[in-house]
């Protein structure tokens, strides 16, 4: 059993790291990172991961990262990530939209939500007060 998280390079998804850091650590279970970053951004995005899973308290055991295939879609990668890691949780980011984007979460979020064989949990980068 493992905490999967998605990581894009953004702010939701730097949040999704720290929170899938706390949930691996609460639950004691390894932490497994699938990167879906663009292969254009890559170097970029890697660097940023690591410095967000060096900050990971001792004990949390991060697995080796994992990249998205080229062509994959976001979706799939989580999914087939999360049933080959064993995952008994995922964790997502996913940003605030506007109020014609609210009607529907953006199409990667609702598939894994609605497709995910365990539970899904859903972070936001900033919470309003």
């Amino acid at each position: 059993m493992t905490v999967l998280v998605a990581y894009n390079p953004s702010p939701h998804g730097e949040a999704a790291v720290r929170t899938a850091i706390s949930e691996a650590a609460r639950r004691r279970l390894p932490l497994h990172v699938v990167n879906l970053a663009p292969p254009d951004g890559a170097d970029d995005a890697a660097r940023s991961l690591a410095a967000l899973l060096d900050a990971a308290p001792e004990g949390v055991d991060v697995q080796p990262v994992t990249r998205r295939s080229t062509g994959a879609e976001p979706a799939d990668a989580i999914l087939d990530a999360t049933e080959a890691s064993g995952a008994s949780l995922v964790v997502i980011g996913s940003r605030k939209r506007s109020s014609a984007g609210t009607f529907l979460m953006g199409t990667t979020t609702q598939r894994v939500l609605l497709d995910s064989p365990v539970p899904v949990l859903v972070v936001k980068d900033a919470y309003d007060s």
